[in-house]
């Protein structure tokens, strides 16, 4: 029984027992024997009759909001009922399939998430509100926006639509920096405070947006561009992304993930004119970038200590009952290979440190 079917039977049952009423005049019996003189006839009231005398308080529930443009509207006004869509599901396959119907299983998943209606809430919430932030700014993004003028369209979006926490408690807000990294920079760059940098219709831009509440973090990104000639690229990924979430689940070796990524990223091959004066073009196979993974995802850390390949490897680790995992794929017309340079622009808590001296 839900919470509101549980309300209102109490309501009835207060209505019941408290406005039965006499109705006017009463039966005298013939004999004139008292002891025998029928019970005086009761009719019940309604409901309706009880809340407009003011003996039951009616309980209003809000009507939903709708979103506004751009995005601030708190996602709790217009999913009132508090739950939240559902995305796309993806059945178990082969040996693993009898997971969806196995009693056993569906227990073990319990224990492991404690209350799974209400952790599945709370990331569903989360990725409603990256998924609506996410429509604004495919559609916004343009050539000539500046870094700094992206990041906060879109964190302000995110801010407002999961109502951010400010009270300290950390109960809902931004997961992490919004990531907007240009061209040959893979990930993790946000622009800081001095940042100058202009979008450009030859770039292609990778945008990391993270949402969270209670501690789920909602991880996903998308990539926008402009030049046609890397379609082939952006589906690659698309493609390979899919095929990892498709290969996740319960007892699945993330090194067999990490195969079958490889394997649809570099069917893949980008042909680009050149742009330095010679006739003709160049074609580039794609290559998955091999030192870069997903991970799984733990209670406010956006890394919890797995790795999820998106090459072949040996790595014999399981994904297990009650983790989440953020499969992330990267393709590239380059080596394969990323290295660290730049200024530092992420930044998360380390949870191993408390009140650390500021001197």
């Amino acid at each position: 029984m839900t919470a509101g079917s549980a309300k209102d039977q109490a309501v009835d049952e207060t209505v019941d027992k408290v406005d039965d009423v006499e109705e006017e005049g009463e039966d005298v019996p013939k004999d004139g024997n008292e002891a025998s003189k029928p019970k005086k006839k009761r009719k019940r009231k309604t409901k309706a009759q009880a809340i407009a005398e003011g003996r039951v308080k009616e309980e209003v529930k809000p009507e939903p909001a709708t979103q506004s443009e751009p995005p601030r509207v708190g996602l709790t006004k217009i999913f009132v009922d508090g739950v939240f869509p559902e995305g796309e599901i993806c059945e178990y396959l082969n040996d693993n399939a009898y997971r969806t119907t196995s009693a056993e299983k569906k227990e073990l998943e319990r224990l492991a998430n404690e209350n799974p209606e209400e952790t599945y809430q709370n990331i569903r919430r989360a990725a409603e509100v990256h998924r609506q932030v996410r429509q604004y700014a495919q559609k916004t993004i343009r050539p000539g926006m500046s870094m700094i003028e992206i990041a906060n369209l879109i964190e302000d979006g995110t801010r407002a639509l999961v109502e951010e926490d400010t009270s300290g408690k950390l109960q809902s807000g931004i997961g992490f920096p919004t990531g907007l990294s240009l061209n040959h920079c893979a990930a993790h760059y946000t622009p800081n405070s001095n940042d100058t940098i202009v979008l450009k219709e030859s770039d292609i831009m990778k945008v990391d947006i993270g949402v969270h509440v209670k501690g789920k973090i909602c991880d996903s990104a998308f990539t926008v561009h402009w030049d046609r000639n890397y379609d082939p690229l952006i589906q690659a990924v698309k493609e390979a992304t899919n095929t990892g979430v498709r290969e996740a689940g319960i007892d699945v070796r993330v090194g067999d993930i990490g195969a079958a990524i490889q394997e649809v990223m570099e069917s893949y091959e980008v042909t680009v004119p050149h742009t330095d004066g010679r006739v003709g073009s160049t074609t580039y196979p794609v290559k998955a970038i091999g030192n870069l993974t997903g991970h799984n995802i733990v209670p406010y850390r956006i890394h919890g200590g797995k790795s999820v390949p998106i090459v072949k490897s040996r790595d014999q680790d399981k994904m297990e009952e009650g983790e989440y995992f953020a499969i992330e794929t990267f393709g590239s017309t380059g080596r394969g290979i990323v290295v660290e340079s730049g200024e530092v622009s992420h930044y998360a808590l380390n949870p191993g440190i408390k009140n650390p001296p500021l001197r």
